[in-house]
C-alpha cells in the first residue's frame, strides 16, 4: 500500500532547510509520496500557543543560533545562521511553492523549496524578492507562468487551516498515517515509519 507523507513547513525555516534534503532522500529510498505543504505560521502560532521568533525570549534566540550552528557541522548543510535576508516574509515564496505542487506535481514542488530555501540559508538572497524566485523557477526548469498563477491563495489558506486542525504547531512537521512527527531532528523516527531506517 501506497504511504504519502504530509510536509508541513514555511520555506524560510532554518530547521525545514536542515532537513529537506534528508527527507527528501528517504522519499526516494522508501517510494512513498509526499504533499508539499507550505502554510502560514502567522496563523498557526496563535493557535497554537507558539510564539513568532523576535516575541521569544532573548536566552531562546542566542540558544537557537548556536543549536543552528551546531546542526549545520553536524550534518555538513552550509548555513548562514544570521543570512542578510532575514526575517523574510515566506508568503511569496510559499504561494509559488503551492502553485508549482498543483501544476507541476510534489517532485517539482520539492525541488523548487529546496532551492529557495537554499538562496535563503546559503546564498544570501531575498526569498520574497519575484526576481529571485523568478531565477529559482528558471533554475528548476519551470515556466514563469507559475509567479502569475501564485497570487492565487484560497488553496494556501486552506492548507493552514487544515495545519491547524491537524494539530501542527511547529515547522518541519511530517505526518504519515496521521502520526505527526515535528522537527528535523525526528526524522530518524521518519525513516523507521518509511520502513527505512
Amino acid at each position: 500500500m501506497s504511504v504519502t507523507v504530509d510536509y508541513w513547513f514555511t520555506p524560510q525555516s532554518p530547521w525545514t532547510y536542515l532537513g529537506h534534503e534528508r527527507f527528501a532522500r528517504l522519499l526516494a529510498q522508501s517510494g512513498a509520496g509526499v504533499r508539499v505543504l507550505p502554510v502560514d505560521y502567522g496563523r498557526i502560532f496563535p493557535a497554537s500557543g507558539g510564539l513568532p521568533l523576535p516575541k521569544r525570549a532573548p536566552q531562546r534566540q542566542a540558544y537557537r543560533l548556536v543549536e543552528l550552528a551546531r546542526w549545520s557541522r553536524h550534518l555538513g548543510v552550509p548555513m548562514n545562521v544570521q543570512p542578510r535576508f532575514f526575517p523574510v516574509d515566506g508568503t511569496a515564496a510559499s504561494l509559488l511553492i503551492t502553485a508549482v505542487a498543483e501544476r507541476d506535481g510534489a517532485a517539482s514542488a520539492m525541488a523548487l523549496t529546496g532551492r529557495i530555501m537554499t538562496a535563503c540559508w546559503a546564498g544570501e538572497r531575498d526569498i520574497a524578492d519575484s526576481q529571485t524566485l523568478a531565477e529559482l523557477l528558471a533554475a528548476c526548469g519551470l515556466p514563469e507562468a507559475r509567479l502569475a498563477e501564485s497570487a492565487e491563495r484560497g488553496r494556501y489558506d486552506a492548507h493552514t487551516q487544515e495545519a491547524i486542525d491537524a494539530g501542527v504547531f511547529g515547522a518541519p512537521t511530517y505526518v504519515i498515517g496521521g502520526e505527526m512527527f515535528w522537527g528535523q531532528d525526528r526524522l530518524d523516527f521518519v525513516a523507521r515509519k518509511l520502513g527505512v531506517g
